[in-house]
């Protein structure tokens, strides 16, 4: 089998040509800054969309959730509980703030945040009033009983749903359940701008605070007047071009992407393999990435330091690093299961929640409460598997034989 002459993409941007169209009016216009007709339509379309209230186009998504995390009152000190199998972009601005990360373990039906931990994290730490909760890889978190659990102990949820625009949960939009949300346009998401992130709040002066700390808090007067600190974090017009132009194509992104899943769970369903789960009664994924995930009693051995893995070949057994390796040896981009904060470098000597059970620890974490490490076992047996909304059928049926031949 020869190596693909074009690289397979995990996830690249997909243009239509609307876009040049919105970014071209910005240039004719010499509307190239922070103010524009692209900005306004942009927030527009989203809130319709989406359905809230308010929308602030912002620089990335992780301005938008450090004014979130501004906006739910973290103050230097403060345990804010977090998703702990994520990027690290939803936690960072809780530490930009001075908060201190404690990690809620993941649960296995989603690979979101486990609502058991969280229960057990309230029990461990009553004092914290603010969650910040991901949802992974474009599926919606246990949306129902997380809220219960946070409206029962008067906590703020900041809903990170920068991979999951246009998914569902009981057919409310991600991006609606926080009293503070953030969406993402990076370069490798569902729709992009290049970059590019919003704010989403049903909260009108939450919106005007947000809007004025990333225009630097600007003050209403003739000169530059500034009375608190502010952040340069409002999206150009020439982004807002990029990103108005993406949006009509969002739910046909989903689809190519949902088709993407559901041939790999076919040609992959005579492996002990599972793809990354979801409830269909209760949940529509928008199915960014396409992840697959190795049976124990299949793994064969393989050990990670902090940036290097190796594993020893079985037959009939294969795990992530085999698989990974022949996917780029044959030009195609696969990538690692988010490696779980508690388990970075930066993060490891926080706290670390896991719900209830005689479980086992793998990190050098402090476990609060024993419990197994699920998001360590996720990332041990997973990997993202090539999901560009690009790549042929014919391209996917030779990653699938690849992915075969591993076994």
């Amino acid at each position: 089998m020869k190596p693909f002459e074009k690289r397979i993409y995990l996830s690249s941007p997909t243009m239509h040509g609307d876009e040049l169209t919105y970014m071209t009016e910005a240039y004719e216009t010499n509307w190239m800054s922070t103010v524009g007709k692209n900005i306004n339509e942009v927030e527009r379309l989203i809130c319709e969309k989406v359905g809230c209230r308010y929308a602030v186009a912002l620089s990335c998504g992780t301005s938008a959730l450090h004014l979130a995390v501004k906006l739910a009152g973290v103050k230097p000190g403060d345990l804010v509980f977090c998703t702990d199998m994520t990027f690290d972009a939803t936690v960072n601005p809780v530490v930009y703030e001075g908060g201190i990360p404690v990690f809620i373990d993941t649960e296995y039906d989603s690979w979101n945040m486990d609502p058991a931990a969280l229960e057990k994290a309230f029990e461990l730490y009553p004092e914290v009033k603010v969650v910040v909760l991901a949802n992974l890889y474009g599926t919606p978190a246990k949306m129902e009983e997380i809220i219960a659990i946070c409206q029962k102990h008067g906590a703020v949820i900041i809903e990170d749903a920068a991979e999951s625009l246009g998914a569902t949960y009981k057919g409310q939009q991600t991006g609606t359940f926080g009293t503070y949300n953030a969406i993402s346009f990076n370069g490798n998401k569902i729709i992009t701008g290049s970059s590019g992130g919003m704010l989403l709040t049903d909260d009108l002066e939450a919106a005007n605070k947000v809007r004025k700390w990333s225009t630097q808090s600007r003050e209403n007067a003739p000169w530059y007047q500034h009375e608190e600190v502010g952040y340069n974090y409002r999206m150009s017009n020439v982004i807002a071009g990029v990103v108005r132009g993406q949006i009509p194509y969002l739910e046909e992104h989903i689809a190519q992407k949902k088709a993407i899943y559901m041939r790999y769970k076919e040609g992959l369903k005579d492996l002990p393999v599972s793809m990354n789960p979801y409830d269909a009664d209760i949940m529509e994924p928008n199915f960014w990435l396409s992840c697959l995930l190795i049976h124990p009693e299949a793994m064969c051995r393989q050990v990670r330091s902090d940036s290097e893995a190796c594993y020893i070949k079985e037959k009939g057994k294969s795990c992530p690093t085999e698989i990974l390796e022949t996917l780029a040896a044959y030009n195609a981009e696969g990538r690692p299961i988010w490696k779980p904060m508690h388990m970075q470098p930066l993060y490891r000597m926080h706290a670390f929640v896991t719900a209830e059970g005689n479980g086992r620890a793998r990190t050098n974490a402090y476990i609060a409460g024993g419990g197994m490490d699920v998001g360590a076992d996720i990332f041990h047996r997973g990997l993202c598997l090539p999901s560009d909304n690009k790549m042929t059928e014919e391209e996917q049926n030779k990653i699938i034989e690849l992915i075969k031949s591993c076994f």
